[in-house]
C-alpha cells in the first residue's frame, strides 16, 4: 500500500517538473531529497528520460525525409540568391551613381531651409526686441532733453513690458542693470531742479509779492469806482484764480512745462497790464519733481523735504531788517516778500494734491501772523513821523487785503492797526503840540484888524464867527479875537482829517470811526491844546494884555465847539446827538484855560501890587502926616486904572473879579505892611498918613474902575482896614470893647489880635519918644489908658480862646 502511494507521489513530482518553469522547481526537488525514497525516485526519473528520448527519436525518424528535401531546396535557393545579390548590387551602384546629384541638391535645399528658419527666428526675435530698443533710444533722447518725468514713465514701461517680452539677452541684462541707476539719476536731477526753483523763488518773492499787491490795489480801485457809481452796490473782493496749470492726479500726468525752473521775465510788460503773480513763476520743476517722486514711490520724502525747505524760507522771509523802520520802502520790501511766499504756497496748494495741505499753509500763516505783528509793533514804535505811519497803515491794509484775497484770515492785522492807531494818535498829538506852541508863540495877542470885505470873509471862512453889530461897521474894523483863534480852529480840523485818514479802510463802522475821532480830538483838546494854552499863560513875562486876549480868544473857541461837533458828524455821517456818540470836551478845555488865565491875571495883578508896595517908604515915627497920598500908592492907582481900562472886552464877571481880587490883595498887603515884624513902632502921625493912603484906595474903589459893581461893593475890600484905622484914629475903644461880638458892632471886622499887635507898637512908641512924658499928667493918663486897653484886649482874646 505504501509503495503505491510513493509511486503516485513520484509521478506527481515528475509531472510538476515537466510542467513547471525551471526557476521554480527548487522546492519540488527539495521535497524529493527530504524523503526516504531518493533512489527509487532517481530510477523513476531515469525511466521517464528514456521514454522521452524514444519519443524524440520517433519524431526525428518521421520528419527526416522532409529535412533532406528542405536542404536540397535551400541549396538551390542559394544559387538564385547569389544572382539576385549581384543584380541588387549592380542596381544599387547604378542608383547611387544616379542619386549623387540629387543628394547634392537635397543638401543644398536642406541648408536653404535651415537658413530660412534661422532668418525667420531672427526676425521674430528682432520684432520682440525692436520696441524695447526703440523705447531705450527714446529714453536716452528724453534724458538728453532733460524731460525726466516722461523718461521715468518710459523707463517704467521698458522695465515692466518691453524687457520681459524681449527675452534673456546680454544687452537686456545690461539695460536691466542700468534701470536703477537711471532712476537715481532722474531723482537727483529733478531734486537739483527743485533746489534751483526754491532758491529762485526765494530771491524773487519780493517781485511776486509786489505784483500781487499791485493786483490788489487795482482791484480795490475798481471796487471803489464801482461803489461810487452804484449807490446800492458794494465792492466785491475777487480772489485771484490760479493759472491753467495741469492738476496733479493720483496716477500722475505729464506736467504742462518741461522747461528749466525760474522766474519769467515780465520787464517788457505794459505798465497798465499787471500780470498775475502766479504767472511770474514757472512751477514745472515742482510738478515734475512731485510726479517723479510719486512714480518712484518716494512722495512722502519729497513732501517732507519741500515743506521743510519752505519752512526755513518762511523764517528767513519773516525776519525783518534792523533798519526797516527808517523808510516806507523797507516795510514794502518786507511785505512783498511775505506776500510772494504765500502766493506761491497758495498756488501750490490749489494745483497739487497733497504736496501742501490747508493745515500746513494755515500753520505757516499763523507763524507769519505772529512774527509779522511782533515785528510791526517793534519797528512802528520807532516811528515819529505821522505821515510815514499813515503810509505804513495804508501799506498794511493793502498787505492784508492782498492776502485776504487769497483766503488768509487777517483779523489780527486789523487788530494790530488799531494798536498802531493809538500810537499814530500820540504822534499826532506831539506834532500838533509843536504846531499849537508855534501858533501861540507867533501870535501878537491883539484883535485882528480887517481892512477889506475879502479879508473879512476869509476870516469868517476859517472860523465860525458871526457878530451882526460888527458886520454893520465900516472898514477898517477889528474882530475881537487875535490870529491864533482861526489858526487853532483850522488845526483842529486838520487833526480831525488826519485821524479820519487813518481810520479809513480799517473795516470799521461809521459809529466806531466817529467814536475814535472824537476820543482823539478830546485828547488833543484836553491834553495837548490845554497844555499849550497853560504854557502860553504861565510863561515868563506874559503881559496882562496878552492874558486878557487869551481869555477873549478861549471864549470864542469855546463857542465854536458845537461847530466842531457838527464838522465831525458831517464827515462820519453819525449825528452828534446819537445815543452812543462821545461828546467833545472842548468847552471844559477852554473854560479851564480861561480860568487859568483869569487866575494868572489875578496873580499878576497881585504881583504888580506887591512890587509897588515894595516901594512904600513910611516914616513910622512921623509926628504929623504929609496930608497927601504916598507916591507909590499914587503910581499904583494909576497903574490899576490903566490896567482895568484894558478889561473892557473881558466878560463882566472876570473884570469885576480881577478888580475885587486886586483891591482885596491891596488891602491885605497894606495891613500886613502895617503889622509886619520889622515895623516895631508906629506913631499916631504915621497912622494918620497911612489913613490918608487908605482913603485914596477907597476913592479909587468908589470911582468904579470896572463897571458892574452894585453900590459900594468894591469898598468892602478895604472894610477891615477902614474899621481898624477908625478905631485907632478915633480912639473909640470903649465902643469896641462894649460891642465886641455883637452883629451890630461898629468895629465888627477888627480882630482883637490885630488891634492888640498895633496897640503894642504904639505903646512902645509912647515910651521911647516920651521919656519925660510920665511927668506930664495927660501923657500919664494916656499911657494908663493904653495899658488898660491892652489888658482888656488880652482878656478878650483869652476868653475867646477858652
Amino acid at each position: 500500500m505504501a509503495s503505491v502511494e510513493t509511486a503516485a507521489e513520484h509521478e506527481r513530482i515528475l509531472r510538476e517538473i515537466e510542467s513547471t518553469d525551471t526557476n521554480c522547481i527548487g522546492p519540488t526537488l527539495r521535497s524529493v531529497y527530504d524523503g526516504q525514497e531518493h533512489g527509487l525516485f532517481m530510477d523513476k526519473l531515469e525511466g521517464r528520460i528514456r521514454n522521452h528520448d524514444r519519443e524524440i527519436e520517433k519524431m526525428c525518424n518521421h520528419h527526416f525525409q522532409g529535412f533532406v528535401d528542405s536542404i536540397t531546396e535551400l541549396l538551390k535557393v542559394r544559387g538564385e540568391a547569389q544572382k539576385l545579390k549581384s543584380q541588387v548590387t549592380d542596381t544599387n551602384r547604378r542608383v547611387q551613381d544616379d542619386g549623387k546629384e540629387l543628394l547634392t541638391a537635397m543638401d543644398e535645399l536642406r541648408q536653404c531651409r535651415l537658413q530660412q528658419r534661422n532668418i525667420a527666428t531672427t526676425i521674430d526675435k528682432l520684432a520682440h526686441c525692436l520696441p524695447m530698443l526703440e523705447m531705450y533710444s527714446k529714453l536716452q533722447e528724453q534724458m538728453r532733453a532733460k524731460r525726466y518725468y516722461p523718461a521715468l514713465r518710459t523707463l517704467e514701461q521698458l522695465e515692466l513690458s518691453c524687457l520681459p517680452q524681449a527675452g534673456q539677452y546680454r544687452f537686456c541684462g545690461i539695460m536691466a542693470e542700468n534701470i536703477p541707476l537711471l532712476r537715481t539719476q532722474i531723482r537727483d536731477v529733478s531734486m537739483s531742479d527743485l533746489k534751483d526753483f526754491l532758491e529762485s523763488i526765494r530771491k524773487h518773492s519780493e517781485k511776486i509779492g509786489e505784483t500781487a499787491m499791485k493786483q490788489a490795489q487795482v482791484q480795490r480801485s475798481l471796487d471803489s469806482a464801482l461803489s461810487h457809481q452804484q449807490s446800492a452796490g458794494s465792492g466785491r473782493r475777487v480772489r485771484k484764480e490760479v493759472g491753467q496749470s495741469t492738476e496733479l492726479t493720483g496716477q500722475g500726468g505729464s506736467p504742462q512745462s518741461e522747461q528749466d525752473s525760474g522766474i519769467l521775465d515780465v520787464e517788457d510788460e505794459e505798465e497798465d497790464e499787471v500780470p498775475g503773480a502766479h504767472e511770474l513763476v514757472d512751477f514745472s520743476p515742482v510738478y515734475r519733481c512731485l510726479h517723479i517722486y510719486t512714480v518712484l514711490g518716494a512722495r512722502d520724502t519729497f513732501e517732507s523735504y519741500y515743506r521743510k525747505q519752505r519752512r526755513k524760507q518762511a523764517r528767513l522771509v519773516l525776519q525783518p531788517h534792523s533798519n526797516m523802520h527808517e523808510t516806507l520802502d523797507g516795510y514794502r520790501r518786507y511785505f512783498n516778500q511775505i506776500v510772494g511766499f504765500f502766493v506761491v504756497e497758495d498756488h501750490v496748494l490749489h494745483t497739487t494734491q497733497g504736496l501742501v495741505n490747508r493745515a500746513y499753509v494755515e500753520e505757516l500763516w499763523e507763524l507769519a501772523l505772529s512774527k509779522t505783528t511782533a515785528a510791526l509793533r517793534t519797528h512802528s514804535s520807532y516811528c515819529t513821523d505821522p505821515d510815514l505811519l499813515l503810509d505804513l497803515k495804508n501799506l498794511i491794509v493793502l498787505f492784508a487785503d492782498t492776502l485776504q484775497g487769497y483766503g488768509f484770515p487777517v483779523n489780527q492785522l486789523f487788530d494790530m492797526l488799531l494798536e498802531i492807531r493809538d500810537q499814530y494818535g500820540e504822534i499826532l498829538l506831539k506834532k500838533w503840540n509843536g504846531t499849537f506852541r508855534q501858533i501861540l508863540d507867533q501870535d501878537n495877542y491883539s484883535p485882528i484888524s480887517v481892512v477889506s470885505e475879502e479879508e473879512y470873509r476869509c476870516i469868517l471862512g476859517q472860523f465860525p464867527f458871526h457878530d451882526p453889530e460888527l458886520d454893520k461897521m465900516a472898514f477898517p474894523k477889528k474882530v475881537p479875537f487875535s490870529g491864533f483863534v482861526p489858526k487853532v480852529y483850522m488845526q483842529l480840523k486838520e487833526f480831525i482829517y488826519a485821524c479820519l485818514k487813518f481810520s479809513e479802510d480799517l473795516h470799521l463802522s461809521s459809529s466806531e470811526i466817529d467814536d475814535m475821532i472824537r476820543k482823539s480830538t478830546n485828547l488833543l483838546l484836553t491834553r495837548t491844546l490845554s497844555n499849550c494854552l497853560q504854557y502860553a499863560i504861565k510863561k515868563k513875562n506874559v503881559s496882562l494884555a496878552e492874558l486878557v486876549q487869551i481869555i477873549i480868544n478861549t471864549t470864542h473857541l469855546e463857542q465854536s465847539c458845537h461847530f466842531l461837533e457838527g464838522f465831525i458828524s458831517n464827515i462820519t455821517n453819525v449825528p452828534s446827538d446819537a445815543i452812543n456818540a462821545t461828546k467833545l470836551y472842548g468847552t471844559s478845555t477852554f473854560k479851564d484855560a480861561r480860568h487859568a488865565a483869569e487866575e494868572e491875571i489875578y496873580t499878576s495883578l497881585n504881583q504888580k501890587i506887591d512890587q509897588f508896595l515894595q516901594l512904600a517908604d513910611y516914616d513910622w515915627m512921623a509926628t504929623q502926616p504929609k496930608g497927601q497920598p504916598s507916591d507909590y500908592l499914587s503910581d499904583l492907582i494909576t497903574f490899576l486904572c490903566s490896567t482895568f481900562s484894558v478889561f473892557t472886552n473881558l466878560p463882566g464877571k472876570v473884570a469885576q473879579t480881577a478888580c475885587m481880587s486886586a483891591c482885596k490883595h491891596l488891602s491885605t498887603s497894606m495891613l500886613q505892611l502895617l503889622l509886619e515884624a520889622d515895623v516895631r513902632q508906629v506913631s499916631m502921625g504915621a497912622l494918620h498918613q497911612f489913613n490918608v493912603d487908605v482913603k485914596e484906595c477907597e476913592r479909587f474903589a468908589r470911582a468904579g474902575p470896572v463897571p458892574g459893581f452894585q453900590g459900594d461893593t468894591l469898598l468892602l475890600a478895604f472894610i477891615d482896614l477902614r474899621q481898624l484905622l477908625d478905631l485907632f484914629t478915633q480912639w473909640d475903644w470903649s465902643t469896641y470893647l462894649a460891642d465886641y461880638g455883637r452883629p451890630t458892632c461898629k468895629y465888627l471886622r477888627v480882630n482883637p489880635h490885630t488891634a492888640l499887635a498895633l496897640l503894642e507898637k504904639m505903646k512902645d512908641t509912647s515910651r521911647k519918644n516920651n521919656v519925660f512924658a510920665q511927668f506930664r499928667k495927660n501923657e500919664r493918663d494916656k499911657q494908663k489908658l493904653i495899658d488898660t486897653v491892652i489888658k482888656q484886649l488880652r482878656n478878650l482874646i483869652s476868653a475867646q480862646q477858652s
